[in-house]
């Protein structure tokens, strides 16, 4: 059996942001040395994760297979479909000696893992299964205060500083032009009342015909338009810092948990009925009185949402001991 002397803990992911802010979150809250290993499988592993076992170490192309052994680390934390196969089978390599945690559903028995961390509107539980309300991130105040200062430009705008965060389309949920075009009506009524900036955010999987509904109406508006590299560096963490309401588009559980754990109001727009597991995570931000119709008028301040770190001292105890 090879340890690291140290005990390292590794997170395993895929190329996926959301994933891995997920699994990098929980690991940097565990005070042990981190490695993020970026792993892809192969076919029919990739298909099958994290059900078919057979093979083993073959699941990885023979480039990343190097990374993915000895010494072997204390703990393991995965997120995502394929890194799922990784954890769970780190637990016979190890011989039950590397704690294995797996964030999200794996859609199989999670007695497959030491650890589960599923979402409570996921509907998973178990004696090995933790269920924050949203899903893991790195933000606390001092994250918030390291954005205001790499972006101090962006706290002379004028207020109210609204951060609009953008995602786009999944199963179920429309985010096109027409959407774009209708979400900015509300955005441009309400700054007609209150003055003020926007701050505006497209995501990866935002559609390029979003982005330029968005473009357009922030001609003339105070504030700032980002959709890519083009713009500059990504300002998101200057712009969680310094928003003084967030509105968020409602297709994303990690953009919306990410804007629940600022502390300022989070808004946002839904014109149809959501798909039945997103529903239930926003009607359980909205029972928490973190999530509000786009033109609600709220208290500017809320209660943030910010979890990692008791699931952080959860997985400690039962990881460390």
């Amino acid at each position: 059996m090879h340890h690291t002397p140290q005990g390292e803990c590794w997170a395993i992911t895929d190329r996926a942001a959301g994933n891995q802010r997920q699994a990098l979150a929980l690991a940097d809250c565990l005070g042990l040395p981190v490695r993020h290993l970026v792993l892809s499988l192969r076919a029919p592993w990739s298909w099958l994760s994290p059900r078919l076992l057979a093979g083993g170490r073959l699941a990885l192309p023979a480039a990343q297979r190097i990374n993915f052994a000895p010494p072997w680390p204390t703990v393991a934390i995965g997120c995502g479909r394929s890194a799922a196969l990784l954890t769970r089978m780190l637990r016979s390599l190890t011989d039950g000696h590397c704690h294995t945690v797996q964030i999200l559903d794996p859609r199989i028995d999670p007695a497959h893992w030491d650890t589960v961390i599923a979402p409570r509107h996921d509907g998973l539980t178990g004696i090995n299964v933790l269920n924050p309300l949203g899903s893991l991130n790195p933000i606390d105040d001092a994250w918030l205060a390291d954005g205001r200062q790499a972006s101090p430009a962006l706290g002379e705008l004028p207020g109210p500083r609204t951060g609009v965060l953008i995602g786009g389309r999944r199963s179920g949920i429309r985010i096109d032009a027409d959407y774009a075009r209708r979400l900015a009506q509300h955005l441009l009524a309400r700054r007609r009342r209150e003055g003020g900036s926007l701050l505006v955010l497209t995501s990866r999987r935002t559609p390029n015909a979003v982005a330029e509904v968005m473009r357009h109406i922030m001609r003339g508006v105070p504030g700032l338009m980002w959709s890519g590299p083009d713009d500059g560096p990504n300002p998101y963490p200057g712009v969680l810092g310094w928003a003084d309401r967030l509105v968020v588009t409602p297709d994303s559980v990690n953009m919306l948990s990410e804007a629940c754990a600022v502390g300022c109001a989070v808004h946002t727009f839904a014109p149809e009925a959501l798909p039945p597991k997103l529903a239930r995570f926003h009607e359980s931000l909205r029972a928490a009185g973190l999530l509000h119709g786009v033109d609600d008028d709220v208290p500017v301040r809320q209660v943030p949402l910010r979890e990692t770190q008791a699931i952080a001292g959860a997985l400690r105890e039962r990881a460390l001991g």
